[in-house]
């Protein structure tokens, strides 16, 4: 009783998510009951193998985002979204609070026809709905090549929490993120 089979590699998932810095996506995921594992990383540009600075200096047209490995027979991609949506204002274009550029874009990079009309219904729903005071102008593309980041970029909130910048911007969304969905939350 309670026995379950381990899940395979086959059973998994992987959403692709971009909205504003990386390090915020990946600390309130992190935490999410059935998400395997978050990286950060870059999507969506031209440069080969770009750094940190390249992408920050807005040439290279990559967007910091989180890979999301997860099972999707504990948390569905719908699921995924509704928290991103909630956590990230989908209305500013290339722009999250005071970071500001094409990296820092609201976007939903799909990997399946399933993922893709997920997302369009679920913009739809909360665009039909009026949750928020502008359009949402959240991209949704087909996943590109991915760039894993730095290593000094993966977890940084859980090794850097009282940085200043995860002080100010991220420790608030994952605050937001626990009151809000706190039966999404891992023991």
């Amino acid at each position: 009783m309670g026995e379950h089979s381990p899940t395979t590699a086959s059973e998994k998932e992987v959403a692709i998510l971009a909205g504003g810095c990386f390090w915020c996506l990946e600390a309130v995921y992190d935490q999410v009951i059935g998400v395997e594992s978050v990286e950060s990383g870059y999507i969506g540009g031209t440069l080969e193998n770009p750094t940190y600075d390249a992408v920050c200096g807005g040439q290279t047209e990559h967007a910091e985002a989180v890979r999301i490995t997860f099972d999707p027979r504990v948390i569905s991609f719908q699921a995924l979204l509704e928290i991103f949506f909630a956590i990230h204002d989908p209305t500013t274009l290339n722009r999250q609070g005071n970071d500001r550029g094409t990296q820092y874009r609201s976007a939903i990079f799909y990997g399946s026809q399933a993922q893709r009309q997920t997302a369009e219904a679920m913009i739809k729903r909360l665009t039909d709905e009026k949750l928020y005071n502008a359009s949402i102008v959240t991209q949704v593309a087909p996943a590109s090549r991915w760039y894993e980041a730095e290593s000094y970029h993966q977890e940084y909130f859980a090794r850097n929490p009282l940085q200043g910048y995860c002080q100010v911007v991220v420790s608030p969304k994952v605050a937001k993120f626990r009151k809000q969905f706190a039966a999404r939350l891992k023991a």
